[in-house]
């Protein structure tokens, strides 16, 4: 079987981080030679976890948030096996998934990224299969038609159904929280685009995978958990914005100028219809709970990005 490089970009994630390399620890994966942490200038105090705890894991500090495509490409530079699998700081790996996800790609020459069977931290089923962005699933995600319509096809959104998730399918795109590629499919297509700050670069990167000619699986006798949030935990709304400033450049790169205004729009009358909805029913004394005010100054906060630039304080 090839060696495994697992890569783990981390930023103030102290206690997920801790847990994910025990997990990988705790499966004895005999193909992984080695684990890299790239700290993107945690000050939780990841980086003395690792180093204390640790020993056997190739820590990379930088001295600034580097965001989740460069701190990627940097360890993927300085990675020594021919297989790399990217996995989030907020993940656990369970026993014998890098090997079944390594076996994998051994075995079918023509596929160039697969990702595992992932469940959230309740026990659901995490859908980590996507479509490719289009504008038609775009109006569907904005309109809530795929949540309006969940069985019918045709409003379904960029997720592919739950029941698709038993069996091993080709994907669009497959999720960054948990992927894996060979070394040498990375040196032809390159690694992820670094105008891609947070988000949207595992999007760029599979429509370029599949662009090259090369296939994505999902295999799902591999196997992981995903909490979700780990490091975007600690600055929600600035990442609500970086959400969005990546959408418009992904929308830029592949669909041109024109595609990048009919995304913005799109988007715009998504949080200004949304505010609407949420600023009447505060005014009839409802939507008062924490996660309506959450919502609530999220579409405050996009909308004053969208129309001013102005960013979080």
């Amino acid at each position: 079987m090839k060696s495994i490089s697992v890569i783990i970009v981390s930023w103030n994630a102290r206690d997920y981080l801790r847990d994910c390399l025990n997990s990988i620890h705790q499966t004895g994966a005999s193909c992984v030679q080695e684990v890299i942490v790239v700290d993107n200038a945690s000050k939780d105090g990841s980086p003395e976890v690792v180093a204390e705890y640790f020993p056997e894991v190739r820590l990379i500090k930088s001295e600034e948030n580097l965001g989740f495509a460069r701190a990627n490409n940097l360890a993927m530079e300085h990675a020594k096996g021919s297989i790399f699998a990217l996995v989030n700081s907020d993940v656990i790996v369970h026993e014998g998934c890098l090997e079944k996800l390594a076996v994998f790609l051994d075995d079918h020459p023509d596929i160039g990224m697969v990702g595992p069977r992932v469940t959230g931290g309740d026990g659901n089923l995490q859908r980590t299969c996507r479509k490719m962005p289009t504008f038609w699933n775009t109006v569907c995600r904005i309109l809530v038609l795929d949540r309006i319509f969940p069985d019918w096809q045709i409003f379904s959104g960029f997720e592919v159904p739950y029941s698709s998730y038993d069996k091993y399918m080709e994907a669009e795109v497959l999720s960054g929280c948990f992927c894996v590629v060979r070394k040498k499919t990375v040196n032809e297509v390159g690694g992820m685009d670094e105008r891609f700050f947070f988000y949207a670069e595992d999007i760029d990167w599979c429509k370029r995978f599949r662009d090259a000619g090369w296939k994505l699986m999902f295999v799902p006798e591999a196997t992981a958990t995903h909490f979700g949030g780990g490091s975007t935990a600690n600055a929600p709304f600035r990442y609500s914005i970086e959400i969005l400033r990546a959408t418009l450049k992904y929308w830029r790169k592949h669909h041109g100028i024109a595609g990048q205004i009919i995304c913005y729009l799109l988007i715009l009358s998504h949080h200004g219809s949304r505010l609407m909805i949420r600023s009447m029913k505060r005014s009839l004394g409802l939507g008062r709970s924490v996660d309506s005010k959450h919502k609530f100054k999220e579409d405050v906060i996009c909308l004053r990005w969208l129309l001013t630039g102005k960013e979080v304080q």
